[in-house]
């Protein structure tokens, strides 16, 4: 039977002597927001250009690649929902090179934690959009509740608005549930696994029911690995799980974390 092959997106040409800059006031963790920003300001017209600033990650001297990818960025730019989803360039940009390696794996996408499936959105953009064709799968309750810190027009089921985002789009399957339950449904090959449960024993839940599907050189990308706070159990928990089964997770400075199954 013949398989159906993916059009890789290509990377555009890019000028050798001109650098992008990127910065938006969106981080977490900051004291005096209005302070800070103005000293981050103040020290980047004292850096060389390339620099990024947002989501936690400030660097400058950098190509800022994902800004550079035009079919990248364009399939990010109109997927952004919140600004949040704007200062998590770098990070999606993670996603979507994770992407266009395993579209040349067998097996399919998974994601844990969809909320409202722009990081599914923005990938499957990028590899083609209503072309993409992988199956991706999307784990979520889809509910918020107060617990969750939710607006209250905005606690309650939100399936539907999701589902709304991928008409048109018959690779994308939604499976509302909590995880590991949900992942009963879950396909026999994995290439792409992409964990953001912010919450310790669903993520290791996860691996467990998951991670031995993974197929050889596919990706693992843990989104909360690398964040401190309240999401460093998450790092602890995973680098022991890891470590029993002799994998090393790589850290990466977006705050995420990066598995080669091998």
């Amino acid at each position: 039977m013949s398989r159906s092959i993916m059009k890789l997106p290509k990377l555009n040409p890019v000028s050798p002597d001109k650098l992008l800059n990127f910065s938006v006031t969106t981080s977490w963790g900051i004291r005096d927001p209005a302070r800070f920003h103005a000293l981050i300001a103040e020290a980047m017209k004292l850096v060389s250009p390339g620099y990024h600033v947002g989501d936690n990650l400030v660097t400058w001297g950098k190509n800022n690649s994902a800004l550079e990818d035009g079919l990248f960025r364009q399939a990010w730019e109109s997927n952004l929902r919140s600004e949040a989803d704007r200062a998590m360039v770098w990070r999606r940009y993670v996603l979507a090179c994770a992407g266009y390696h395993c579209t040349q794996l067998p097996g399919d996408f998974v994601e844990c934690g969809v909320l409202y499936g722009t990081g599914i959105k923005t990938v499957v953009d990028y590899l083609g959009g209503a072309r993409f064709t992988k199956t991706f799968w999307g784990y979520d309750a889809f509910e918020f509740s107060q617990v969750d810190g939710a607006p209250a027009d905005k606690q309650g089921d939100f399936l539907a608005e999701v589902r709304k985002r991928f008409e048109g789009y018959p690779k994308v399957k939604l499976v509302k549930g909590m995880v590991p339950a949900s992942l009963r449904r879950a396909p026999r090959r994995i290439c792409y696994l992409h964990l953001d449960l912010n919450q310790v024993e669903a993520e290791v839940a996860a691996l467990e029911r998951l991670f031995d599907r993974v197929v050889t050189g596919g990706l693992v990308v843990l989104d909360d690995y690398e964040w401190s706070g309240k999401y460093r159990p998450q790092k602890i928990a995973e680098d022991a799980w890891f470590e029993a089964r002799s994998y090393r997770v790589f850290p990466l400075p977006t705050g995420q974390g990066l598995v080669l199954k091998r």
